[in-house]
């Protein structure tokens, strides 16, 4: 694991992993999601509903736990400065992410191309999410465009 800030596209290198803190998911984090998207899914805001349901209680939106990532990569201090784009996401919900839960980011580079430009290049991260427990609730693929060393 590295501890950088404001990496270029030059400074990443595949197999390079990141980390960040923690967090734990909240009641207010899905009531103050559902009023801000608008999704008010019974499953993540209804108890009597969610405990009729295999996971026997409400659970957090997966696209609130995919928002959280975005703000955890920033953490991380790596994207400080130097993203251009974020340019793809592809996202594979693979667990539930209950209230109480604390999870946090892993990122892996896996590959690196440049661009037609100098100044940029791009890198595609595994992004995975993972609870208290180690457990993988959401496996996902970000593609950044990304400054480079002039």
């Amino acid at each position: 694991m590295q501890n950088s800030r404001g990496l270029t596209f030059d400074e990443f290198n595949i197999g390079d992993c990141y980390e960040s803190q923690g967090r734990t998911i909240t009641e207010a984090d899905v009531v103050a999601f559902a009023g801000l998207s608008g999704d008010f899914n019974p499953l993540h805001t209804d108890a009597a509903f969610a405990a009729s349901t295999p996971f026997g209680e409400r659970i957090a939106h997966g696209m609130l736990v995919m928002a959280i990532a975005t703000g955890m990569a920033n953490w991380t201090g790596i994207f400080e400065g130097t993203t251009i784009a974020l340019m793809e996401q592809l996202i594979r919900y693979r667990g539930a992410v209950k209230f109480g839960d604390t999870v946090h980011l892993q990122l892996e580079v896996l590959t690196k191309k440049e661009s037609s430009k100098p100044d940029k290049g791009v890198v595609k991260f595994a992004a995975r999410m993972l609870n208290q427990d180690a457990g993988l609730v959401v496996d996902s693929e970000w593609t950044l465009l990304m400054k480079r060393n002039e």
